[in-house]
């Protein structure tokens, strides 16, 4: 099978398509023949090993060759112990764990998929899992009457969360950089900030949600309400220790509260937006869909911020 492989870390220079023997999955785990991959910031995180906490189980090369987690398609064949699943189901899920999803088959956990609704397209799908999980999770508490800020918002995460918050009855205001400031509008954002001509920090918001946590935790204080809480979901390991470390002593000693997100994966987490989807609450945006062959076109796009939504791979 053709499959997208890096032996270190590096630029989508590192790529290289290759033909590899096709997986047997082992007890509990699914073999799925892949019909679209999304990509999400955790895979530019791991294809440059930056920060630090992507090179978990491999510090010098990748511990999986081949990335991709975020995988749509139909199962090809099931290890012992599968009872969910069987050959012909069409299925998909976040395999954060074993990734793999750059490739014609993909080696999954039972327990990360689920089965596909058949009015959503395999490319839609592949959309939902991991950045619907950090959306739905990370916009709980919006609500009519506060005021919300999502960071990195015209990215994948952050498309779903601009419409969660709105659906809530929140006032939305949406920062990434100025190429994006008109779309994250027409989802619905009240106002929008260029985050290399303005400083967000300067307004007060009761819920601030950070796909790209960089600055201290006094800025993140100041910018928030008091009774106010700001999560983060990803950014440099320095940043996330100081908001582990110090934002939990500042937010408690300032009457606001200053942590990180910790994402729950699983379907049970991500279908209740498939469901919203699926009801026309929320829409699916896709800037591109690219073939397996320019995987690092397509990752190129979205980890130096160009992206609009989501970009899909499909073998």
């Amino acid at each position: 099978m053709k499959a997208v492989v890096q032996s270190r870390y590096g630029s989508p220079a590192v790529l290289r398509v290759e033909e590899v023997p096709i997986p047997s999955p082992a007890a509990n785990h699914v073999r799925v023949k892949v019909v679209a991959t999304s990509i999400n910031l955790s895979d530019w995180e791991t294809l440059r090993g930056r920060p630090a906490y992507s090179r978990t189980g491999g510090v010098r090369r990748p511990a999986r060759p081949t990335l991709g987690s975020d995988i749509a398609g139909w199962v090809d064949d099931v290890g012992n112990d599968v009872t969910r699943f069987r050959a012909g189901d069409a299925v998909y899920g976040d395999n954060l764990r074993l990734k793999g999803g750059f490739a014609e088959y993909a080696i999954a956990p039972e327990s990360v998929l689920t089965h596909k609704p058949s009015e959503l397209g395999f490319a839609e799908a592949s959309t939902i899992p991991q950045s619907g999980a950090i959306a739905v999770q990370g916009t709980r508490d919006a609500a009519a009457g506060k005021r919300m800020l999502v960071n990195g918002a015209g990215g994948g995460s952050g498309t779903f969360a601009i419409q969660l918050a709105k659906r809530a009855g929140a006032h939305v205001t949406a920062v990434d950089n100025a190429g994006k400031l008109d779309f994250m509008r027409s989802l619905g954002a009240d106002s929008v900030i260029d985050y290399q001509a303005g400083d967000f920090t300067t307004g007060h918001y009761d819920l601030i949600l950070d796909m790209v946590a960089s600055r201290s935790v006094f800025a993140y204080r100041r910018a928030l309400k008091p009774g106010g809480r700001y999560l983060c979901v990803g950014g440099s390991v320095p940043t996330l220790l100081r908001v582990l470390t110090a934002g939990a002593v500042v937010g408690r000693f300032t009457g606001r509260r200053i942590g990180v997100l910790a994402v729950k994966e699983g379907p049970q987490h991500f279908s209740p937006l498939a469901d919203m989807c699926l009801a026309g609450e929320v829409a699916i945006h896709i800037d591109r869909t690219y073939p397996l062959e320019d995987t690092a076109d397509a990752l190129a796009l979205v980890g130096e911020g160009r992206a609009l939504g989501k970009v899909v791979v499909a073998p």
